[in-house]
């Protein structure tokens, strides 16, 4: 699947790209072009733009800029590139974004790998890299693109809290090599320091570690409610039942106060970093 297909397969997205579709097509028969001669006019081809106007495929950024400059639009078809970008990307990234994007406070402990918002996108291509069976590069490149996107929220305005605690093995795993590795331990030190990240280390010589049943994180949204989301082999799960909330609540402070405080984790991440 290329990113010109990405995000069809849901209801949602279809509902999106039905609009955009009639919207591209009104605008084409109101300036007199047929499918070749707009496609002509923009760079691509007549099948490629009959899909488009079809709803089977789903524009690009430059396909709706050059629409809107052909078509004489004035910004009214490049403003659909927002509704488009978030299409692109699977289900669950985007259900995951908008969860992101109601909490005021996000937790996550992470034994695996570094947590996805604070991945470097050499890390992120990397660690996905590794997936069996393998991306192909079309979907490498949608998977990439959606986990950077997510990012964002770092710093977004009104800033959220966040709160992670990295086990140490996530340090050490040298996910796409030594220079990748300290690369991303680098970006690991500046976003410790950011206002409203709090980074904490989990060592491995601790004798006690509330999270050795896997990486979890916890949501704390607008309305008050916490919810839980669990990410394992071929499922991604958000957690609402009060009493599952709880427990995870319950571990993860245990959690924290098990690991380094955030400034003993800054320097422990600078050890790391010189031995890496």
């Amino acid at each position: 699947m290329s990113d010109w297909d990405a995000g069809l397969e849901d209801d949602e997205a279809g509902a999106v790209m039905r609009t955009v579709s009639r919207q591209l097509k009104l605008w084409r028969e109101a300036a007199g072009l047929t499918q070749a001669e707009f496609g002509s006019a923009i760079g691509y081809g007549e099948e490629l733009v009959s899909s488009v106007e079809r709803g089977r495929r789903i524009p690009r950024p430059e396909y709706l800029d050059g629409a809107d400059e052909v078509l004489g639009a004035d910004g009214k078809i490049a403003a659909l590139k927002q509704d488009v970008a978030e299409v692109r990307y699977p289900k669950k990234v985007r259900d995951l974004k908008k969860l992101e994007a109601e909490a005021v406070e996000l937790c996550a402990y992470n034994n695996s790998v570094v947590h996805g918002l604070l991945q470097t996108e050499e890390y992120v291509r990397a660690s996905m890299a590794t997936r069996r069976p393998p991306f192909s590069e079309d979907e490498l490149e949608q998977q990439v693109a959606a986990r950077l996107a997510r990012q964002e929220i770092l710093s977004e305005v009104p800033l959220r809290v966040f709160s992670f605690v990295q086990c140490e093995s996530t340090l050490r795993r040298p996910v796409g090599g030594r220079m990748v590795m300290r690369r991303q331990l680098e970006h690991l030190l500046a976003a410790g320091r950011f206002r409203n990240v709090d980074l904490q280390v989990l060592p491995l010589d601790r004798e006690d570690n509330a999270g050795l049943a896997g990486s979890f994180r916890l949501l704390r949204l607008r309305d008050g409610s916490t919810v839980g989301h669990n990410e394992v082999q071929l499922v991604s799960r958000v957690i609402t039942d009060p009493k599952e909330v709880q427990v995870l609540d319950i571990r993860y402070g245990i959690i924290r106060a098990q690991a380094l405080t955030p400034r003993e984790s800054l320097a422990f991440i600078e050890k790391v970093l010189g031995e890496t």
